[in-house]
């Protein structure tokens, strides 16, 4: 693989940058289906849990089960050291290098205490928005829907301007804050851009999934005859399988989307140090 597929040269078109991604994800699919097989199942913890014990979710979120929160919490945790060892691996392939696989981990677990700061400060920045809603409380489903569509806008300004943060921290190195700031830095006025890559992104893997997901169901209730039980367990190692699959092409995403804005920033701020020497 050539080692100028990543970084790009220059600054790409919205659809320039989704066949980055579409090429990340083709070069480095079969060396990254242990991280994110992985990190699928680790997410998948809590449904396990509720499996073994045949219980409904409905039932251990009233009683607190403190067994299920710490697989919450656990399994988010192992997920997002796996997520964010598959971006390295892809980053260095990409690049052109061929790192030993597991080489990514110990980056990863060293950094994991400012990793897991990074996302929590995300989330509360996105999250935030929605703490007026609990005044709402009582409120009929209308007023609460049309708040929840209302808060939806800037909280979905902050989540995509702060998007590039986990990249950022985990490709250059600099700290949880420098990271946060260096992606709203990037997002910038391109805003609308890095949207419209996600939005188009993210339908095509909703549409991929979706099919092959249905196709492997047809397919699947005839040869089990009518047994549910066995549908379903199809049905569950399926989603597993896709979502497998359909991770390393989110992070790829992620990682072409970033590579867009990096040489769109820095090309441009080369450009105003040219100008101001001149």
């Amino acid at each position: 693989m050539a080692s100028s597929l990543y970084p790009p040269p220059r600054p790409l078109a919205v659809g320039e940058t989704l066949d980055l991604a579409f090429r990340i994800f083709r070069a480095t699919l079969l060396t990254c289906l242990v991280y994110s097989g992985l990190a699928v199942i680790a997410g998948e913890l809590p449904n396990i849990y509720n499996i073994v014990r045949q219980r409904p979710l409905a039932t251990l979120l009233e009683e607190h089960d403190p067994v299920y929160w710490l697989l919450n919490i656990a399994g988010a945790i192992i997920a997002l050291v796996l997520c964010s060892a598959l971006l390295l691996r892809q980053h260095a392939i990409a690049s052109g290098g061929r790192p030993a696989t597991g080489s990514e981990l110990p980056l990863v677990l060293r950094r994991l205490p400012g990793l897991v700061l990074l996302f929590v400060l995300s989330a509360l920045a996105t999250c935030v928005w929605f703490v007026p809603l609990v005044t709402l409380r009582g409120s009929d489903v209308l007023t609460q829907g049309l708040a929840v569509a209302l808060l939806s806008i800037p909280a979905t300004w902050v989540g995509v301007a702060l998007s590039c943060s986990g990249t950022v921290f985990l490709i250059s190195g600099a700290g949880t804050v420098a990271s946060l700031a260096r992606s709203w830095r990037l997002v910038r006025g391109n805003w609308w851009r890095l949207a419209a890559i996600y939005t188009v992104g993210l339908l095509l893997l909703f549409v991929l999934l979706t099919v092959a997901g249905a196709l492997a169901l047809i397919v699947a209730v005839p040869v089990a005859h009518g047994d549910l039980v066995v549908v379903s367990a199809v049905a569950t190692v399926v989603g597993v399988i896709l979502n497998a699959i359909g991770l390393p092409l989110f992070i790829a995403l992620a990682l072409a989307a970033y590579g867009d804005l990096a040489a769109r920033r820095e090309g441009a701020d080369l450009a105003q140090k040219i100008a101001a020497a001149g």
